[in-house]
């Protein structure tokens, strides 16, 4: 004989509630997993930069420590004072920008809080552009979509390759979905390129907020 056990109409709905409680904090705890462990990523990079800076200050102080101030003032600061613009000239030795590293950072409003940051963009030895997408599962910029093929394509990337042809681009995506998180840019020849870059990755960054 076997003992058959019937939920009411009240039972199954306070199940289902609860399910659905459940699932929802399950996608919120999700999220802030993501969310923190990008910012512990960034914080990991800017943590490296620091520490190097100091192994190299502390290597300078250790070897001049009799040194007056102004004898150490040209170890710290390039004698020859290159203009950015000329980290892009054929003479210039890639020596002199190997390592380098400009970061910009685009929030969604002006008090710039972590929990506003839409975007970073890291330029790399002059030459290599990355940009990555914070929360792209929220953003939902898709290679194909009419605003990322106006705005950034045709505004920046497509102007940029008629000057230099040697120009390349490439996408990482959100998990498996068609959504980006990376672009990754190669064989960059200017500064304002990149600024050009940074203006538009802004517009389309507004607009799809909008």
């Amino acid at each position: 004989m076997s003992l058959k056990i019937y939920m009411t109409p009240s039972e199954n709905s306070d199940k289902e509630t609860e399910t659905e409680k459940l699932t929802q904090m399950l996608s919120m705890l999700q999220n802030l997993y993501y969310k923190k462990k990008d910012q512990l990523a960034e914080l990991q990079t800017e943590i490296s930069e620091i520490h190097s800076i100091l192994n190299y200050l502390n290597s300078i102080i250790t070897t001049k420590s009799f040194s007056t101030a102004d004898k150490m003032y040209p170890d710290l600061v390039p004698s020859n004072n290159i203009a950015v613009e000329d980290y892009f000239k054929e003479d210039i030795s890639e020596e002199k920008f190997k390592g380098t590293n400009i970061k910009r950072k685009i929030f969604s409003d002006k008090k710039q809080k972590e929990e506003d940051l839409l975007c970073i963009l890291n330029l790399y030895d002059f030459k290599k552009v990355e940009i990555k997408f914070m929360n792209p599962e929220i953003r939902a910029i898709k290679e194909t979509s009419e605003n990322f093929i106006n705005l950034f394509l045709r505004g920046a990337l497509i102007k940029i390759k008629e000057s230099n042809p040697n120009l390349s681009v490439s996408y990482s995506f959100f998990k498996n979905t068609d959504k980006i998180e990376y672009i990754h840019i190669s064989n960059l020849h200017s500064i304002k390129d990149y600024d050009l870059i940074t203006e538009k990755i802004r517009e389309l960054l507004a607009y799809e907020k909008s």
